[in-house]
């Protein structure tokens, strides 16, 4: 996977099913989940390969709101938008003046993207949710329960009540490693946010679901 794939799917690192459950880590997890219907942050963003070794950093800032939208702006190495308005993902390459848009269907909506996007649907059905606490830091470890997904465990740690990071590790044992910072919850966000003007002559191609 290029590099500017990886900062493409750790965008969709910021949505997943939701509802209420039986099991303890993640009935906890959906409480701190639900009240959010949007957020807004900085984020910096490490890649690692399986010795610990630094592949690629990304800074950039979020906006999210539920359900199902999102604009995710990777300023530096590589200037990159990738936007959700909620039915479809459009990725963004200013460098090759290219974007890709995808359905918002049944099949993104079950990676690790979605986490705060609002969907229903029962995180114990795709996840095995554990839950760790250290001082006022709250780790949840999510397992997918399919073999068949983009990573083999995903980390999300809330600091008080607000989601500080996210850690996902793939197969190959890579890691991706993102911090937010400056974060703010349910404040308002222009709908404008989730839309996307491509400038003329921008190259546009459409994957099929």
């Amino acid at each position: 996977m290029t590099v500017k794939k990886r900062l493409a799917a750790s965008a969709l690192l910021v949505l997943a099913p939701l509802s209420a459950v039986a099991d303890e880590g993640a009935e906890r997890l959906t409480r701190m989940l639900e009240p959010v219907k949007t957020y807004v942050a900085d984020f910096d963003q490490e890649i690692l390969d399986s010795g610990g070794q630094r592949l690629q950093e990304a800074s950039g800032r979020m906006w999210l709101a539920r359900p199902g939208r999102f604009r995710w702006e990777v300023d530096a190495p590589y200037e990159q938008i990738v936007v959700s308005d909620g039915d479809e993902v459009t990725l963004y390459d200013p460098d090759l003046q290219q974007a890709t848009v995808q359905a918002l269907d049944e099949r993104v909506t079950h990676t690790p993207a979605l986490l705060l996007s609002g969907s229903t649907g029962d995180l114990t059905e795709s996840y095995e949710v554990t839950r760790a606490q250290q001082g006022t830091a709250e780790t949840f470890t999510l397992t997918p329960r399919d073999a068949d997904t983009l990573f083999e465990s995903l980390k999300m740690t809330f600091y008080g009540e607000t989601l500080g990071r996210l850690q996902m590790t793939d197969s190959t044992g890579q890691r991706t490693a993102i911090e937010f910072d400056d974060a703010q919850q349910n404040v308002d966000v222009a709908d404008s946010r989730f839309s996307l003007e491509l400038p003329e002559g921008t190259d546009v191609i459409r994957e099929s679901p």
